[in-house]
């Protein structure tokens, strides 16, 4: 028996209806995001390998794709293995986010941007990941970012112009968790972890939805036992409001559950946002505050937000403000934050809505019909503005229509020698 022909494992080919499916997400998403004022860029996938590994990445950086260098010789080879340098034999790599590739292009082309550049990226990216459901090694990202805004507007447009493009896509009960990530460093702070190991102590708590808050407590115990056992009372304090209706938006509300003097610009800044937004988001999507929220790029430096979805298991998107990207290319900060849906998770979702324009028809042609009348008979179709498809008459007729159906055309129409006039043509539906 022939061994099957599949894709490399963790991606994937789309049939057509599949593709059909992707590009009408992909085209609401691209519409919101217009209208919200964002412009579409695209970069290449590769980039320097030492970009790449540049510490802006995160973990991702351990999943990347490298390219090896032209013309390496086994010589070269066998000196790399030997000192333990494989990546230098690489020079570039594929991308594996979309967030390093804008800071570069922004780097690249600053002078010839908008003092606040508000781009759109929709792209694939890959990553060598371990593949499973939901988790692939290519796929693609869509993401809108601000360049160049400090305050609390960037956020604002982001959320909004998420949040929309959300119910656009007809997902109702999204929920955009919100936190700032001078929030958990001041909870560190107040629970007694050196500055040091604050990083360290959050890749702990992001683990908190898989091993629960014991979980974290004992991992923390290996840094300092009893600022373990203080955020564990924090965490304690803080469950049953996530498990409820969650944590509004709200500097009472975020107050409430923080320890007084945790991050106290962090609040600030989420209140300013909540306040903003009150009343303004889509019905479907809310806007709640989580105060062990951390999203695992080290980059991240203020308001981090995630959407979580009841048809998913895991979030739907994500993002927040990495301030520091960007001038680790120019040598001087710039403000930068951004937002991204997960685009292969929610394409899943969605509902495609049936078609409402001109229908998509096929002609089945006898033998002797002429080429050239069925091009005539085409032209004309497509100018109307259906899609129109070319069919040769089959002995097995009945295989032919259920194709011609599966593939979504909704009428048909038999094409006899001499007809060139598209009125003549007599269509019946295609039950689906």
């Amino acid at each position: 028996m022939a061994n099957p022909v599949n894709p490399p494992r963790g991606m994937r080919d789309f049939l057509p209806a599949d593709k059909a499916r992707r590009e009408h997400a992909l085209g609401i998403i691209r519409s919101v995001y217009r209208a919200h004022g964002f412009d579409e860029i695209e970069t290449p996938v590769v980039e320097d390998y030492a970009r790449l590994h540049a510490g802006l990445g995160g973990d991702n950086e351990k999943l990347s794709f490298s390219i090896l260098k032209r013309g390496i010789g086994p010589e070269a080879l066998a000196a790399a293995a030997e000192a333990g340098e494989v990546e230098s034999l690489a020079d570039l790599g594929l991308r594996f986010d979309l967030t390093v590739p804008l800071t570069r292009f922004y780097a690249s082309h600053r002078a010839e941007l908008p003092p606040v550049f508000r781009s759109i990226q929709i792209a694939p990216v890959w990553r060598a990941e371990r593949p499973q459901k939901g988790r692939y090694r290519q796929f693609v990202q869509a993401d809108i970012d601000i360049i160049g805004e400090a305050g609390e507007l960037a956020e604002l447009e982001l959320i909004t112009a998420t949040s929309q493009a959300l119910a656009a896509l007809g997902l109702e009960g999204c929920v955009i968790r919100v936190n700032d990530r001078r929030i958990l460093f001041g909870l560190l702070e107040h629970c007694g972890f050196p500055a040091e190991t604050h990083e360290r102590a959050l890749i702990t708590v992001d683990k908190l939805d898989k091993i629960g808050a014991a979980g974290v407590v004992e991992e923390l115990r290996e840094i300092d036992g009893a600022a373990a056992e203080r955020l564990g009372a924090v965490l304690a304090e803080v469950e049953p409001a996530l498990a409820g209706a969650g944590i509004p938006l709200a500097a009472e509300a975020i107050s409430a559950v923080l320890p007084a003097e945790a991050g106290a610009a962090g609040v600030a800044h989420l209140a300013a946002l909540g306040a903003a937004l009150a009343g303004g988001l889509p019905a479907g999507v809310e806007l709640r505050f989580d105060p062990t929220l951390v999203r695992g790029m080290g980059y991240y430096t203020g308001t981090i937000f995630e959407i979580a979805h009841p048809g998913s298991g895991s979030s739907v998107g994500g993002g927040g403000r990495y301030d520091g990207m960007v001038g680790r290319f120019l040598g001087q900060d710039v403000p930068a934050v951004g937002f991204s849906i997960g685009f292969e998770r929610v394409v899943d979702l969605i509902e495609v809505p049936e078609e409402t324009g001109p229908a998509d028809v096929a002609l089945v042609a006898d033998p002797d019909a002429a080429l050239e009348d069925l091009l005539a008979l085409k032209r004309e179709l497509v100018a109307r503005g259906h899609r129109v498809r070319l069919e040769k008459r089959q002995k097995n007729m009945k295989t032919l229509l259920a194709r011609i159906a599966e593939a979504g055309f909704g009428s048909v129409a038999n094409v006899r020698a001499g007809v060139r006039d598209a009125d003549a043509l007599e269509f019946r539906p295609l039950a689906p």
